[in-house]
């Protein structure tokens, strides 16, 4: 499939030469001998949001809104010691998701994420993690998510949250 887009020669050998650098080896090797027990849906979190979430405090609760505060750990670091950006989308999706939940409902499907990446956040980094609902129509709800530097007030990432709910019957 073409999407108009070219690589050279070059280009395509060090994206394959890093996608077996984190797939092969040792490291790789370890990771895919952990076992973890299975889940219960809806009622306790997984391994994954245990993994990214953990380490996250949460500062200030409203209505529609959230304020957290977190130290970046180095697992979830990439090659460069900064916050990997898919941690970053883990958090825009889970801490988007928990201002627009609503009290006694099943959490909310994810519909759209758009996060833009505009500075890096370092190993040990205090990070702040702000999430607003910025409206509900029917099942439908939008959630902004800031994530900044406290010491530097420098913003790491910024993201919208699309979601879906199904609400319970009232029958």
């Amino acid at each position: 499939m073409e999407f108009g887009i070219t690589m050279d020669a070059a280009a395509m050998e060090k994206a394959r030469e890093f996608i077996e650098k984190t797939t092969a080896g040792e490291e790789a090797d370890r990771v895919s001998r952990l076992s973890f027990p299975a889940h219960q849906p809806h009622s306790e979190p997984s391994f994954w949001e245990y993994f990214v979430l953990r380490g996250i405090r949460v500062e200030q609760v409203r209505p529609g809104s959230f304020v957290c505060s977190f130290e970046v750990p180095p697992r979830l670091t990439d090659i460069n010691g900064n916050l990997s950006n898919g941690a970053i989308a883990a958090m825009v999706d889970e801490i988007g998701a928990a201002a627009v939940h609503h009290d006694g409902q099943p959490m909310d499907v994810s519909v759209d994420m758009s996060i833009s990446y505009i500075s890096p956040a370092k190993m040990n980094d205090e990070l702040e993690i702000e999430s607003r609902l910025l409206g509900r129509q029917g099942a439908y709800s939008g959630a902004s998510v800031l994530i900044r530097n406290k010491t530097t007030g420098e913003v790491v990432a910024e993201g919208r949250h699309s979601l879906f709910s199904k609400l319970a019957s009232k029958m």
